[in-house]
C-alpha cells in the first residue's frame, strides 16, 4: 500500500518542512513493513509538497502510527497534511522500486 500526504507549505517554511519530513520518514522507516518513501514538490505550485511512503500492507502502517517515536516525531507532521484520503491500495505495479 502507499500513503500519500500532501502539504501546503509557504516559501518561508520550506527548509523547516523538509527537515520535519526527513525526521518523520526516518522514524517511520524503522517500523516493520516500511518499504520506502519519496518526497516531492509540485512542478506548477512550489508551495504544494507530498510525502509518499510505501508499506507491505495497511496493518503495518496502522501499527507504525501507534509507535511512541512515530507519535512524537512523525504524527505532528502528518497532522499538518491536507485533509483528504491518504492510504491507497496498490492494484498494479511494474515491480521496480527506485
Amino acid at each position: 500500500m502507499i500513503v500519500i500526504t500532501r502539504y501546503s507549505v509557504p516559501e518561508a517554511d520550506t527548509e523547516a518542512f523538509q527537515s520535519d519530513a526527513a525526521v518523520a520518514v526516518e522514524v517511520l522507516s524503522r517500523r516493520p513493513g516500511f518499504l520506502g518513501h519519496r518526497l516531492g514538490r509540485a512542478a506548477d505550485d512550489p508551495s504544494l509538497w507530498t510525502v509518499v511512503t510505501e508499506w507491505e500492507g495497511a496493518g503495518f502502517y496502522r501499527r507504525a502510527l501507534s509507535d511512541f517515536d512515530v507519535k512524537v516525531h512523525a504524527v505532528p507532521l502528518l497532522s499538518r497534511a491536507i485533509d483528504e484520503p491518504t492510504a491507497f491500495e496498490l492494484l498494479t505495479s511494474d515491480g521496480s522500486r527506485s
